[in-house]
């Protein structure tokens, strides 16, 4: 079998980082795990091709080539999804789909002769096995979760690595906890599924032997979901390794906000190499906390618990939501206070969606306010339900909160005030490389120089210089993602 593997390209977000990266000369963010994962799930005597059509565009040659497409995509990818699968049938070339929106919204894509739901390493088997008798039939599903010790390691090497930003691997699926926003559970599960330490440093090598150095974003929806693995196996094995090979990697992961009450689990990610976490904070409101049952974030104090994270070496990115149903007009303001006290430079701030499967969709269903299905992007001024406060309100809110925390002034006072919260315990990072000085000087051109900005980045720099010199990569890396937030959000200030 020849097997091509298609990602479709992503739209500018806030996560693509699209007009960051032109200062590091790389064409994505992230590779697709998924599908690379899937790949090594195919029979090894197959042959595949991988084309990220974030990194180069599709060919009708591409598809002649193939006997199967494979496909997987998010909710966000639609769009391009649909012009994949308009060319192959236009090329009459058969296409298996997988991922999380074909799981969700198989129904709606009937060209597709082959949907591999769920969890592959179940649902794949059971397709390769009717393939060989040629009698494979078009949708395979199962209620059952994996048993992550059979997940194979990525096919890492049909990547152009040197076209990404960050690797990424995958240490758990599932979560303990139950938002009613959130369908990670309708989707994994709550019962956390981990890999041994030993598939972990195998993947870590298999990196590191195609001569990555860098960044790695661990996917995991929450690393410490089992933290008694995590921090008694996972991490320790890491840090071992880490030293080992002298900290060629630096890591970045999603947990939930009970990390902070775990100095040790902290102390052992420092350790571990791990720089970042994002947290889905949602809300400083109790009330909003309570009515999505974000039952981790409640009764505590979250502006302590993340400059308890930060002052452990790891920086805090963040997700925030508003348009709960118990959201007053004072919200919008309480979060940019919010955000801005805490330093968290990257604040994904979004309007409340629901998912399907998840309770909230559920709700709005039975209380007939669902409007249209999502499109995805929840940054993009639209919600998928008529909203309490009226949509016109809440849009007018959302807009005050991104000016307010991304126009210059407010951006550069925060990211000095996480300078001064963040405490790095462990220089892990090497010798800065010809790239990164290449894209402190771009960065001194486009927004040093040609940017309306310019006088509050070069406010920054100095005041990095005196005062947290050691502090200057990470100083000049939010000037840049600034830059794209403000692209993103089209504000010119």
């Amino acid at each position: 079998m020849k097997i091509l593997l298609i990602y479709p390209e992503c739209p500018d977000s806030f996560w693509s980082f699209k007009h960051a990266l032109k200062f590091i000369s790389k064409k994505a963010a992230v590779p697709p795990l998924g599908l690379i994962t899937v790949s090594a799930m195919l029979p090894s005597n197959w042959e595949k091709r991988l084309i990220d059509m974030n990194i180069t565009s599709l060919q009708d040659n591409d598809i002649h080539w193939a006997d199967y497409v494979f496909i997987s995509a998010m909710y966000i990818q639609k769009e391009s999804v649909d012009k994949v699968l308009a060319k192959c049938v236009k090329l009459h070339t058969k296409v298996v789909a997988g991922g999380p929106l074909f799981t969700q919204e198989y129904s709606c894509y009937p060209q597709i002769e082959h949907f591999i739901l769920n969890e592959a390493e179940i649902t794949m088997p059971l397709f390769l096995n009717d393939l060989q008798k040629n009698n494979p039939l078009r949708l395979y599903q199962t209620e059952k979760y994996a048993d992550m010790k059979s997940t194979p390691a990525p096919d890492f090497h049909l990547l152009s690595i040197n076209e990404y930003a960050s690797m990424n691997i995958q240490i758990s699926r599932g979560c303990p906890f139950s938002c009613d926003f959130c369908e990670i559970t309708s989707l994994l599960g709550h019962q956390v599924r981990i890999k041994t330490p030993r598939q972990v440093i195998q993947e870590l090598e298999m990196l590191y032997s195609l001569n990555w150095r860098g960044p790695i974003s661990i996917v995991d929806d929450n690393l410490i979901g089992n933290r008694k693995e995590v921090k008694n196996r996972i991490l320790p094995a890491i840090a071992e390794w880490m030293r080992a090979h002298r900290y060629p990697f630096s890591f970045s992961a999603q947990t939930s906000i009970n990390l902070a009450d775990d100095r040790e689990l902290l102390i052992l990610m420092a350790e571990a190499g791990f720089t970042s976490t994002f947290i889905g904070i949602e809300s400083p409101d109790e009330r909003s906390l309570e009515e999505c049952h974000k039952v981790q974030n409640r009764n505590r104090d979250m502006l302590q618990s993340v400059q308890r994270i930060q002052k452990a070496g790891l920086h805090v990115s963040a997700g925030f939501i508003v348009g709960f149903d118990s959201d007053s007009p004072s919200v919008f303001q309480r979060q940019v206070d919010f955000i801005q006290k805490s330093g968290i430079v990257s604040a994904m701030v979004g309007l409340l969606n629901a998912p399907k499967h998840t309770k909230l969709y559920n709700q709005m269903k039975a209380q007939d306010r669902l409007t249209f299905e999502l499109n995805g992007n929840n940054t993009d001024m639209t919600t998928n339900f008529v909203p309490k406060m009226g949509l016109k309100n809440l849009q007018e809110g959302y807009h005050h909160i991104i000016y307010s925390i991304y126009s210059t002034k407010p951006y550069y006072k925060r990211v000095r005030k996480l300078i001064l919260s963040y405490n790095r315990k462990i220089e892990h990072r090497s010798k800065i490389s010809f790239s990164l000085f290449r894209a402190f000087l771009k960065s001194i051109l486009i927004i040093g120089l040609l940017n309306k900005g310019r006088r509050e980045y070069w406010k920054l720099v100095i005041w990095t210089l005196f005062n947290r010199p050691a502090a200057i990569y990470d100083a000049i890396t939010y000037t840049v993602y600034g830059y794209h937030f403000r692209k993103v959000y089209g504000i010119q200030d």
